[in-house]
């Protein structure tokens, strides 16, 4: 069984986040990760090949400072990643990570694509569901549980109020969820594997990609809140004071 696990590298949720000049954040000293939910997606894929057989082939889209978090992946179990490095996505939207990473997966043989639910540092949930629309298969979003047979798989996910049971043909795109399982952590002698193991890095052109898609959303601009002014006592007699008060909430405060 081939399973093709979709891994981003994010900021630590530990990590101090602070913002330049132009109002975007600054990456600069901050610690990065796997995404956590992508975590539940490696442990899953790798519980898979070690019931099925095959590999775990992990796919990214990132500078090149993601490399360490797919190494880490690949001290995990991983047998092998591809990531697609290039300056033209440097400043990309879902849109076109998803696009990007359609185009890569498609290179590989797969059975199963794995990813987690939603990134922790945009928190959009897009890209999975939309490399499976890009790929044309069925995907099934926040799995509690995945039992796989031969040509299809029966997922238990997350919605509101409780679960639900889906059984979809394969190939499939599944997004994991907190408690789908209890990631491993990699140990010295996977962390010197992983050194060893196949880390092939592609470009846009590499994927036949001649022009990047125009993405579809903007960028966001960040800016801090400002400093908390001093509270006003209003002296005086209640009739005065309590004017005095809504005027302040209506034309100061503007929250009436």
């Amino acid at each position: 069984m081939n399973i093709v696990v979709c891994l981003k590298q994010t900021f630590d949720t530990e990590a101090k986040i602070s913002l330049n000049s132009s109002g975007k954040i600054d990456d600069a000293n901050v610690t990065r990760c796997i995404n956590p939910y992508d975590e539940y997606a490696v442990e899953e894929g790798l519980k898979l090949k070690e019931k099925f057989g095959g590999e775990v082939i992990i796919v990214s889209v990132g500078e090149e400072k993601a490399q360490e978090s797919i190494r880490t992946a690949l001290a995990m179990g991983a047998d092998k990643a591809v990531i697609v490095q290039d300056p033209a996505l440097n400043k990309v939207d879902e849109w076109v990570v998803a696009e990007v990473l359609a185009k890569a997966v498609g290179q590989i043989p797969y059975d199963i694509i794995l990813a987690g639910r939603i990134a922790v540092d945009d928190q959009s949930a897009q890209v999975a569901v939309r490399v499976a629309e890009a790929l044309n298969i069925p995907s099934v979003s926040s799995i509690l549980a995945l039992e796989v047979g031969e040509n299809s798989a029966v997922a238990t996910r997350e919605i509101d109020g409780g679960t639900e049971t889906i059984e979809v043909p394969l190939p499939a795109v599944f997004t994991a969820q907190k408690g789908l399982n209890e990631p491993r952590y990699p140990n010295m002698m996977g962390i010197m594997k992983a050194k060893k193991k196949e880390l092939n890095v592609l470009t846009l052109s590499d994927l036949g990609i001649t022009e990047i898609p125009e993405r579809k959303t903007s960028e966001p601009v960040f800016s801090l809140p400002g400093s908390r002014k001093a509270g006003v006592k209003i002296q005086g007699e209640p009739a005065d004071s309590v004017r005095e008060l809504v005027r302040l909430l209506t034309e100061e405060a503007k929250v009436v």
